[in-house]
């Protein structure tokens, strides 16, 4: 039998109140996301965000926070593949903005969480929903 598995996306939000969004090549593709990944076995989530965002991205966040989870049923809908999503929050970071996995993100981008790339990775938007309107959990209102 299967079960969902466990992801994990990080909004990491700049000075100016802009969060960090790429555009997906291969897994997901070509939908635009917040950084993140899976979570390994044994693995705390703020240590699988700290983990996934310095192989995207070569930052180093600083105190990444628990903000919402997410049910990612369009994704399931459309590749089969089911995640439940753990969200995390970044304010303080250091280093250089890199793309560290080219096969996997053409680019990184600052942008407006209110105006977000389209099209938009299901588990991506979801988290930012939670983000901007303070909430824990966002269902799809279909």
């Amino acid at each position: 039998m299967e079960y969902p598995r466990v992801g994990l996306g990080v909004i990491i939000v700049n000075k100016n109140g802009e969060i960090l969004i790429g555009k997906r090549k291969g897994s997901h593709a070509p939908k635009y996301s917040i950084p993140g990944g899976k979570l390994d076995l044994g693995e705390t989530f703020e240590h699988g965000a700290i983990r996934e965002i310095k192989e995207e991205t070569d930052l180093d966040i600083i105190k990444p926070k628990v903000i919402a989870v997410t049910n990612n049923l369009e994704t399931y809908n459309e590749e089969g593949k089911h995640y439940i999503s753990i969200v995390l929050l970044v304010t303080e970071y250091a280093g250089e903005l890199k793309v560290m996995e080219p096969k996997k993100c053409e680019g990184w981008m600052w942008v407006n969480p209110r105006k977000l790339p389209q099209p938009h990775f299901d588990a991506s938007s979801l988290g930012v929903a939670c983000y901007l309107k303070n909430s824990f959990y966002e269902g799809i209102s279909k």
